[in-house]
């Protein structure tokens, strides 16, 4: 939640030195980076903290906290590298993707475990 936080307050501040009130969305291609990589971080807040849970409880919390330190870095760095310039952003997404998908296999793993084994 603080990196979603920090994420807002730099739109926050990229609205006030590119002068651009709410709601707009379009302005300068520097503001609109910002503002993009902002909203792609929050629309995949939702899945990430689902499966680092059900990771969590399932499969282990050392390996689940794990991933989901390496995930909230990879999403820091691809904010960064969206601000800068929108191909920077490639590298980060590509690794927090596989994080996800690496999530995703310990909570299924997971539940398997629970479910099926006796």
């Amino acid at each position: 939640v603080l990196f979603l936080a920090y994420f807002v307050l730099q739109v926050i501040y990229a609205r006030r030195k590119y002068k651009i009130s709410p709601p707009e969305t379009r302005g300068p291609p520097e503001f609109e980076r910002i503002f993009r990589a902002q909203a792609n971080c929050s629309e995949y807040f939702p899945i990430f903290i689902s499966l680092l849970w059900v990771a969590g409880i399932f499969f282990h919390q050392g390996v689940a906290a794990g991933c989901g330190l390496l995930y909230l870095y990879t999403r820091y760095k691809y904010f960064q590298g969206y601000a800068a310039a929108a191909e920077g952003r490639l590298a980060p997404l590509y690794a927090s993707a596989r994080l996800l998908w690496l999530l995703l296999g310990l909570a299924v793993a997971g539940l398997l475990a629970h479910f099926m084994l006796p």
